[in-house]
């Protein structure tokens, strides 16, 4: 009988999203999942990276060792020194069995089998959204990470078709693991929708978008489809549009100068992330007519609190929301609007989307892409 102590397994993840109050998609997918896993595996060693000074509550337990790497990467010449220099050098000293690296990017000096996790390939179908310098490192990096990589998660079909198109990558090493809610999304009882409406809405009915104000996101046909329901049902309804920006100029500036309903369009800015459940819940509908969404997690997040949804009918948009939501072509501001209206006019349709909201939100949950997560590891040897 072989009496060695058998060596722990080494779980080495990139977390340099989990950035205290600043959580949003990757951050949040790194989160949630990662919190599941180290919970789950008491018997592996988790070795997190970061690239500045980390908040501790993300070190979920005692089998998590913290580790900052230089320089900060946001920039990138930043990231390839990060990922190529740091990373590299502390998966050898830390003695990695496997990487895990959740926002696209890799080492590509390594030997340790990489699990990378590409959420979206936005760039390549919007580069004129993209800094310059960024969207060249995008050109050159991304299709050599998506070959370098041992195993690779995406968060919907489509994201996974996308991939393999683009960077020729084998469907079958390709695992789609889609996203999660946070379970503070849920239906909300009336009186706190009653509360929440008088403190941000004027105690009006709202339609509501949360999300970053991007081109990509197409705020501004949103407010230029309000405006014109407005005109078209003079409805006592408001537009809440909620997430970081800076909107002194732009489509969303234009579409909201040129807005005959301004009072009635209210930018809340950055929500902490304790109020985004509470506004969701008391809400109207949810209006998210995205050009393009590697998963959309909004959507998610509306149908655990029953709310009717306005999104996209591109990307991976109606693969998420099924029969639980309408969906537009996001470029045309009439079909936005007629369903505006329909939702506003017709109770039996609201109740018809409800009826589908519970088997639709049933296939996505933290545990379920954990699950999955779990699974593309043992390819490499988990």
């Amino acid at each position: 009988m072989n009496n060695k102590k058998r060596k722990r397994k080494v779980i080495a993840v990139n977390t340099r999203f989990l950035l205290d109050g600043r959580l949003e998609g990757i951050g949040w997918f790194t989160y949630e999942t990662l919190k599941r896993l180290v919970a789950w595996h008491p018997d592996i060693d988790f070795i997190f990276f970061f690239d500045r000074p980390f908040h501790p509550k993300f070190v979920f337990a005692e089998n998590v060792t913290p580790v900052v790497l230089f320089p900060p990467a946001r920039h990138p010449i930043l990231f390839y020194c990060w990922f190529e220099f740091a990373v590299s050098r502390a998966l050898k000293k830390y003695q990695a069995d496997i990487f895990i690296s959740t926002d696209g990017f890799l080492s590509l000096k390594t030997t340790i089998p990489t699990l990378l996790v590409i959420h979206d390939l936005a760039h390549v179908h919007f580069p004129e959204q993209v800094k310059y310098v960024e969207q060249r490192y995008y050109d050159y990096f991304m299709p050599k990470f998506a070959k370098k990589a041992a195993r690779i998660a995406t968060v919907s079909e489509y994201s996974k078709q996308d991939i393999h198109q683009q960077y020729q990558v084998p469907l079958d090493n390709i695992d789609v693991v889609y996203n999660g809610a946070r379970e503070t999304f849920q239906v909300i009882p009336f009186d706190t929708q009653q509360k929440i409406k008088a403190q941000y809405a004027n105690g009006q009915d709202y339609f509501f978008y949360i999300g970053a104000v991007h081109p990509r996101k197409n705020v501004h046909r949103l407010i230029q489809a309000f405006d014109l329901f407005k005109q078209q049902t003079n409805a006592p309804l408001k537009l809440l549009i909620a997430g970081r920006f800076a909107w002194q100029t732009g489509q969303v500036k234009n579409a909201f100068d040129q807005s005959d309903h301004q009072q009635d369009i209210l930018f809340l800015g950055y929500v902490k992330d304790e109020e985004v459940p509470l506004l969701m819940g008391s809400a109207f509908a949810l209006t998210y007519i995205s050009l393009f969404e590697g998963f959309g997690i909004p959507l998610l997040e509306a149908m655990n609190c029953n709310i009717p949804v306005i999104t996209s009918n591109v990307s991976s948009m109606p693969e998420i929301i099924g029969k639980a939501g309408l969906t537009v072509s996001p470029t045309s501001i009439t079909e936005i609007v007629l369903s505006m209206t329909k939702l506003y006019k017709n109770k039996d349709l609201r109740k018809e989307l409800s009826s589908h909201v519970e088997q639709q939100r049933k296939k996505f949950s933290w545990d379920l892409t954990t699950q999955r997560v779990e699974k593309s590891l043992t390819f490499l040897g988990l």
